[in-house]
């Protein structure tokens, strides 16, 4: 049985660093009696040296070294024992301030980056609304091909791809998707992905979903949307929330 997958995305969260052991230590010791599910944390930067279990990053720069201030490469995160690193966040490419957000081609560059040492890259794609021509099916699509561009086909399994509906996320989402709906999009991606790199890689490779996921719908993702994880933002800084999610996750 392939394990599922489910990362907490904190974003800039919590305050501190002592709060980030806290939570992460509750979140890593009530986890351990899921076997069959990997979670996985990804803390603000500075907080990674403190966070414990399974560790991811938020982001990370195509360079490998250089005059880059501020910026955190793949080698680095690795030496803090990360192993997942996310890419393309919808947070990222359409930042707050407006403009000067990931394009294509850096996602892209930093995908690679992330494969090149050896760590997991979580693509993440996904509209900013949705209409009814379907149009924006079209858009999730070009932006996995331009992601994966130039990337081996034989590596191209180890990507995992995180449908994240950008209207469904945030706690002023009016709602994340319904079962049928995360189907689809399940079926499309893999479809996308077949067309790229071969039916097998689009049939083992982990699609994942993200998008006001709550303890109420985390099992209909998962047995209904036939998702092999969930990417979770606000309630996995709340250990008893969080738990609750795997805890669904796990029944489904």
């Amino acid at each position: 049985m392939t394990k599922k997958l489910i990362i907490g995305n904190w974003k800039m969260n919590p305050k501190s660093v002592r709060q980030a052991k806290d939570i992460s230590e509750k979140i890593t010791r009530g986890a351990k009696k899921f076997k069959n599910i990997s979670v996985v944390i990804a803390p603000p930067a500075p907080f990674i040296g403190a966070t414990k279990g399974i560790l991811g990053a938020q982001d990370v720069f195509y360079e490998k070294d250089g005059a880059y201030t501020g910026k955190i490469s793949a080698d680095i995160l690795k030496s803090l024992a990360v192993k997942y690193v996310i890419v393309g966040h919808s947070e990222k490419r359409y930042p707050l301030s407006g403009g000067g957000g990931d394009t294509d081609e850096t996602i892209n560059k930093k995908l690679k980056a992330v494969l090149n040492a050896r760590l997991t890259p979580v693509l993440c794609v996904g509209e900013l609304t949705r209409d009814h021509q379907s149009h924006y099916l079209h858009f999730i699509k070009e932006q996995i091909i331009r992601a994966l561009k130039n990337v081996s086909k034989n590596i191209v399994g180890k990507v995992i791809v995180a449908y994240e509906p950008v209207w469904a996320i945030g706690k002023n989402a009016k709602n994340a998707l319904d079962g049928e709906e995360a189907l689809h999009m399940n079926i499309f991606i893999r479809k996308v992905i077949a067309d790229i790199a071969g039916a097998t890689t689009a049939k083992k490779i982990k699609i994942i979903y993200g998008g006001s996921v709550d303890v109420k719908n985390a099992e209909i993702f998962i047995s209904l949307g036939k998702m092999d994880g969930l990417l979770v933002g606000r309630e996995s800084l709340m250990p008893q929330k969080f738990l609750g999610i795997i805890e669904n996750v796990n029944r489904a």
